[in-house]
């Protein structure tokens, strides 16, 4: 019942604040938030759901103890698309790079998003009371799209869940799973600060939010020099903040965690998550769950599970870790060795790094280009202007005062490779390839390299085309926008 009712928090949250996702950055949304029981039926077609069966599936298929590796390659090669961190997860395992290196900041500027935080709810609800074997799963899983606060992000939402099974105090169930990522890391840092806000404010989320969005609502290297954030530790707070000032009520917890903004269809999707396991399907109030019966057997988007599969797979895999934990299950009855939260080793993606400025690439001082380089606007974004070739050996320059860049241009089926160099010293190959899949277009994640971790100085990129290609690839196309120049905070 507990598991049903995660499963059904998570569909229930997804769907209620779909219609709002980023159209709060930097601000509380303040439309309408609707709901009807029907709407739930498009938690059928969310990538909050069939990410993660991707996982559960691979599970199916070669055991609980899966590795990384074919973990990774499922997710690269499921027929769906893929935002941010997963995204460059994709890419990079197409090119040869595995996990963990696959979600590390050295091949990644998404490794601190919130991908596998909204991804790694399963984990949680197959761990009941038991947060060590969670993040010992966490670990695995989590570092195939992400690092540091990403991975931490996943491992606190799902020691939320397994102290969901036990306890019902929302600011117990919230200080508890705290203690299961480390107190210095920047996410745990932020959740701090929303506990100490909710006591300074107990009547007044939008204060606390206020105080959140003061100190961390800039803070995102993915979405750096924009309102637009969509890294873990900001949205974990608003989950957070909705199940504090919620406590326990579904209409109050989902509406403030959606108010919040950014991600805000994921985050409540957590949060109700919570609440679900807290109280079991059968206590969660009906207006939120007589969607659910009338497509409990219809299957998720790229998925053979439907509700109640999922919910039998669940049980099934949370019977297994419970025996394989020092518990065990008798007659139907499940005797769960309770496991303290305990945080995993700490590792930061990007220490004291803050974006500094960006600078496009019809910027002469900054830019240079030698070989055949086009004008276009081919790609995501009309708006911006864009230089492309195909022409091996054709080079673009770019001259940087600070301490990691990253270069934001268009990646599809045509793409080539590129050799990067930095001071005059190669770096390594990327491969601007990649292959939506079919009816899709997304206009995200298109980093075409990046480094990180340079002294303090001026720097020069090079990047060259080098007329080789993947397999795969119909042409050598290198298309280059923009560059975002990181430096150290102040």
């Amino acid at each position: 019942d507990k598991i049903a009712g995660g499963w059904a928090g998570k569909m229930i949250g997804v769907t209620y604040g779909e219609a709002s996702e980023f159209k709060g950055q930097g601000k509380t949304f303040e439309g309408d938030l609707l709901w009807q029981g029907d709407m739930v039926k498009g938690a059928l077609t969310q990538d909050d759901l069939y990410v993660q069966m991707t996982f559960m599936s691979t599970m199916d298929n070669y055991g609980i103890h899966v590795s990384a590796d074919k973990l990774g390659i499922a997710l690269a090669d499921a027929g769906y698309g893929l935002w941010h961190a997963n995204r460059m997860a994709r890419r990079n395992i197409w090119q040869g790079i595995m996990p963990p290196k696959s979600g590390s900041p050295n091949y990644s500027m998404h490794s601190d998003d919130i991908d596998f935080q909204i991804e790694a709810d399963y984990i949680g609800f197959m761990n009941p009371g038991m947060s060590q074997s969670s993040n010992k799963m966490c670990d695995k899983v989590g570092h195939i799209m992400n690092y540091g606060d990403g991975v931490y992000g996943g491992m606190f939402v799902c020691a939320m869940y397994c102290e969901a099974f036990f306890e019902t105090d929302i600011d117990t169930i919230v200080n508890k799973a705290l203690q299961a990522i480390p107190a210095k890391s920047e996410y745990a840092q932020c959740i701090t600060d929303v506990i100490e806000a909710y006591k300074k404010y107990p009547d007044d989320w939008r204060k606390t939010w206020q105080s959140l969005e003061d100190k961390w609502g800039d803070d995102d290297i993915c979405g750096a020099m924009s309102p637009f954030n969509i890294d873990a530790k900001i949205n974990g707070a608003y989950i957070v903040i909705g199940l504090l000032y919620g406590q326990g009520n579904w209409d109050r917890t989902l509406e403030i965690t959606t108010r919040c903004g950014q991600d805000s269809d994921c985050n409540p999707s957590n949060a109700a998550g919570v609440l679900g396991i807290i109280q079991g399907y059968s206590k969660i109030p009906t207006q939120w769950t007589d969607g659910i019966s009338k497509i409990e057997d219809s299957l998720f988007s790229h998925t053979d599970y439907s509700f109640k599969k999922v919910i039998d797979r669940t049980l099934d895999y949370a019977k297994t870790l419970i025996n394989k934990n020092g518990g065990k299950v008798i007659d139907n009855i499940c005797y769960i060795k309770y496991q303290s939260p305990k945080p995993p080793k700490f590792e930061v993606s990007y220490p004291n790094l803050k974006a500094s400025y960006a600078s496009k690439i019809d910027d002469t001082k900054a830019w240079s280009f030698e070989g055949n380089w086009t004008d276009g606007h081919i790609g995501y974004d009309q708006g911006r202007h864009q230089k492309t070739t195909n022409e091996k050996g054709a080079k673009a320059i770019f001259t940087f005062t600070g301490t990691a860049v990253k270069v934001v241009g268009y990646t599809d089926e045509r793409g080539g490779k590129i050799d990067v160099y930095i001071d005059g010293k190669f770096h390594r190959q990327y491969d601007c390839y990649y292959d939506e899949p079919a009816g899709m277009w997304l206009g995200n994640g298109l980093e075409v390299c990046s480094v990180i971790g340079l002294k303090t100085g001026q720097h020069t990129l090079k990047i060259a085309a080098n007329g080789e290609s993947s397999p795969k690839a119909k042409d050598t196309m290198v298309w280059l926008d923009m560059a975002i120049v990181y430096d150290n905070k102040e």
